[in-house]
């Protein structure tokens, strides 16, 4: 056999330096999946000891790799919130399913490059495959459903910005906002994800292009205001062209009324956008179907596994009914592209048919994970995590705190009723900061409305428990506990 060269072996390593690396590898993430309980949750926010750290790294004199290993793991286990921890209740962060981290080993080291169909045809013909039978699950018949695999949420509701765009002013693709006679607005509910926002100053609408419409007592959008809010923009001479509905609103999990929406939109010509990024997993629950109907109506979807299935990030889906319209919105002609297809059949090549170029084979922790816990494994996880949501509401009820929030979702909004300030933002931060302190739970502030702070805690970790919640309730009282007595 012929010796490795010296540039050869720098990368790849030695045979015996790999078996030792991909052993404690897997020991590594081993001992953190079984230990993570007993871990502390969040880091100590303090930047000088991590900028410490990093300084002792000195890149003109070569690591060993295993010590390499060990020093990117601690900086994992001392300097992140450990969002897979069953007493994190902060955002869609979930703890990561095995079968999903197997699928991120096997892309990192097989590395294939979706960009064009004839370079990785297997993977591109499998994320096909899920946006079929995820546009299935969301009602859309499976001859109309287009779709694309995207980082996340943001990506997706910007490609759904894009698409919009270009179903309503053709000439959009060619020249731009040039192409509409006068300034395009979209409307969403001021509790709608800032993503939208962020596309639509990255499309040249600037934020001023974005209606935020009030929310009723459920902090749904408001439909008979959207409806007015319209006629004076039409009035006014702006040309509607998107309303944003969401499916599980970030800070109180409310659901915005897709029926009711989608006779807006029908009747003045918008394309409706579902942001499912969360709550659009309700479509694999048949009894939870129900909060979500009119999604089938919708001309798009966000939906993101990477929040309640439990895949590592970042994985979104864009879904449209509208076959042709990603072809429309990105095809691009590039002669340095590969243009090897077969004659047979239509293929898609993927730098033709979304926002990204280089892609990465994203779908696979999805697909993995999906081919093992099936439809009704996935149910039946869901349906644990909304029991678990209505276990904490009635715990906290029991403990005086108001819960301010109506969702079926597992999101729960509350105040403390027992206390003259327990309403108001820095009494809320104390209550918040004591917990943090503690190490007992992770939770986090938010704003409903805009104007009401309340503490926020989320369910989304498959292994959280009702002796998770019981913790945290502990800790909650606790806390209470401490600001009562520092009244005077």
């Amino acid at each position: 056999m012929k010796p490795k060269e010296d540039s050869e072996l720098l990368l790849l390593l030695d045979e015996e330096t790999r078996e030792v690396l991909w052993r404690n590898l897997g020991e590594i993430i081993e001992n953190y999946t079984t230990g993570i309980r007993d871990m502390r949750i969040g880091p100590i926010l303090d930047p000088a000891p991590i900028r410490a750290a990093l300084e002792l790294v000195n890149f003109d004199r070569a690591m060993k790799p295993c010590e390499a290993l060990e020093y990117a793991v601690k900086i994992f286990m001392e300097y992140q919130v450990h969002t897979a921890h069953p007493r994190f209740f902060g955002q869609f962060d979930p703890a990561p399913a095995t079968m999903g981290i197997i699928a991120e080993t096997l892309v990192a080291a097989f590395n294939p490059q979706l960009s064009v169909w004839s370079q990785s045809p297997g993977p591109v013909e499998l994320e096909s495959l899920l946006v079929s039978v995820f546009g299935e699950k969301f009602g859309y018949k499976r001859a109309a459903i287009d779709g694309t695999f995207t980082y996340g949420g943001a990506e997706a509701n910007h490609t759904a910005l894009l698409t919009a765009l270009t179903y309503k002013f053709p000439r959009f693709r060619e020249t731009g906002l040039r192409a509409i006679d006068a300034d395009p607005v979209l409307y969403v509910s001021s509790e709608a994800h800032h993503s939208v926002l962020k596309a639509a100053s990255s499309c040249g609408l600037g934020k001023e292009a974005v209606r935020e419409i009030e929310v009723d007592q459920k902090f749904r959008m408001d439909v008979r205001a959207l409806s007015d809010q319209i006629a004076r923009d039409k009035k006014d001479g702006f040309i509607p062209f998107l309303v944003v509905g969401t499916v599980g609103t970030t800070s109180a999990g409310a659901v915005d009324p897709l029926l009711q929406l989608a006779e807006v939109a029908g009747r003045e010509g918008l394309w409706l956008h579902a942001d499912a990024a969360w709550g659009g997993a309700c479509a694999l629950v048949p009894e939870m179907q129900g909060l979500i109907a009119g999604i089938e109506r919708a001309d798009s979807i966000t939906f993101d596994p990477h929040k309640w299935l439990s895949v590592s990030r970042g994985a979104g889906l864009y879904l449209t009914r509208h076959k042709n319209i990603l072809t429309q919105t990105f095809d691009v002609a590039a002669a340095y592209m590969p243009r090897i297809k077969p004659s047979t059949v239509e293929v898609i090549d993927q730098f033709r048919h979304s926002m990204a170029w280089s892609r990465r084979f994203t779908g696979l922790k999805v697909f993995l994970t999906l081919a093992v816990a099936g439809w009704e494994g996935y149910a039946r996880v869901i349906r644990a995590h909304t029991a678990m949501g209505d276990y904490l509401r009635q715990q906290l009820e029991r403990s005086r705190w108001e819960v301010l929030n109506d969702a079926a979702l597992a999101v729960v909004c509350f105040v403390d009723k027992t206390h003259p300030d327990g309403s108001t933002e820095d009494y809320l931060d104390a209550i918040r900061d004591e917990v943090l302190a503690t190490n007992r739970a992770w939770i986090s502030i938010t704003r409903l409305a805009k104007t009401m702070p309340v503490l926020r805690a989320c369910i989304v970790n498959y292994r959280t428990s009702r002796r998770d919640v019981d913790e945290l309730l502990g800790a909650l009282n606790a806390a209470r506990e401490k600001q009562s007595n520092k009244m005077p």
